[in-house]
């Protein structure tokens, strides 16, 4: 399941995990003009974990989940 919601300064989209056990904490993207943020709740630390990605890291990661195993540098166009 997701849910998206759009904030004032972000949009937020909501995943959550609906399949057999044991299922994933919920992540947490949200998407800021300057920034994605992807947070999970680690039960292990008791605490939630945030990675912040640029709008170049985002790209990239778009570009990589159609490519080959490798090393890639991307350019724009």
């Amino acid at each position: 399941m997701v849910t998206i919601e759009h904030d004032f300064d972000a949009t937020v989209i909501t995943l959550i995990d609906e399949g057999a056990a044991p299922l994933a904490e919920d992540v947490v993207i949200r998407a800021y003009e300057d920034r994605v943020t992807v947070e999970q709740f680690d039960p292990h630390f008791d605490e939630v974990v945030t990675v912040t990605l640029t709008p170049t890291m985002l790209r990239d990661l778009r570009a990589a989940l159609d490519l080959p195993e490798g090393a890639y540098r991307t350019r724009l166009r």
